[in-house]
């Protein structure tokens, strides 16, 4: 009789075992996949990304990371904390500056926003859960987007399809870039259409703002996103959201993926 019992229990201890293994999620990535109808050779070179999703998974989240660097460097990358979360990632890259100026650049990363609408559901995700994300550079891409419509509505979609909006330390006055451009400073502040501050608006997707401590950041990083924040509800945004990372300056990236997480399970809910 003991040893049956011990049979039982040990049955049952391979059935689990074996279904832990058979539900066990499973990644796959495709890599450097050209998502640009630009013709020539700079733009071929830069606008590629990365698609890492989880193969035996339906109806799940993909986030479209736009990397850092100032917008004159960087490379596209699947953040390692992103990894195995359930969730897709697209890595992209785009063009720099000065050998694109940065409203070609917004328009590479609104390629790659449709790039994703119309090929994530192939891959088992949803086009109804695509949220837009980047840090630094990044995240004024990301801000850009889903401000100023004009983007995304030139390709048959809008602002309002996104699932949200996640930011880590963006600039949301004109970009510093965009002001050289100009023969301008970098502490010199402007506000043109350049600006995700510029567009904003009532109605625009649901929204988490990330920086690090006001005294640590880069360049009034926290200022700026404060006021966003302030204009935004203004307009009569709820849905938005604004983080101050004490202890970490620009370096906030870390502490910022574990909410990125987080928000995408709330917003799941």
């Amino acid at each position: 009789m003991q040893n049956l019992k011990i049979l039982s229990i040990l049955l049952a201890f391979l059935a689990c075992s074996f279904l832990s293994q058979a539900q066990e999620t499973k990644y796959k990535t495709f890599s450097n996949i050209s998502y640009t109808k630009q013709t020539d050779s700079y733009s071929k070179e830069r606008c590629k990304l990365d698609v890492y999703y989880p193969e035996n998974k339906k109806d799940f989240i993909t986030v479209i990371w736009f990397h850092g660097g100032g917008l004159t460097g960087g490379n596209k990358e699947i953040p390692n904390y992103l990894k195995e979360k359930n969730i897709a990632v697209v890595g992209v890259g785009y063009r720099f500056s000065p050998q694109a100026k940065v409203a070609d650049i917004i328009e590479d990363a609104a390629d790659a926003v449709k790039w994703t609408f119309d090929n994530i559901q192939q891959m088992g995700g949803s086009k109804k859960k695509v949220v837009v994300a980047g840090y630094s550079a990044g995240a004024y891409l990301t801000l850009m987007l889903g401000l100023n419509q004009q983007y995304l509505n030139k390709r048959g979609l809008d602002p309002k399809d996104l699932f949200g909006l996640v930011s880590f330390s963006a600039q949301t006055i004109t970009h510093f870039t965009a002001r050289k451009e100009k023969g301008l400073e970098e502490l010199h502040p402007t506000i043109d259409e350049l600006a995700p501050l510029y567009w904003v608006r009532k109605d625009i997707p649901r929204l988490l703002l990330l920086t690090g401590g006001r005294d640590l950041e880069m360049m009034g990083r926290y200022e700026e996103n404060a006021y966003l924040l302030r204009m935004l509800k203004l307009h009569g945004n709820t849905d938005v959201e604004l983080y101050e990372l004490e202890g970490y300056g620009h370096n906030m990236d870390y502490p910022a993926y574990p909410l990125l997480i987080n928000v995408l399970d709330k917003w799941s809910k």
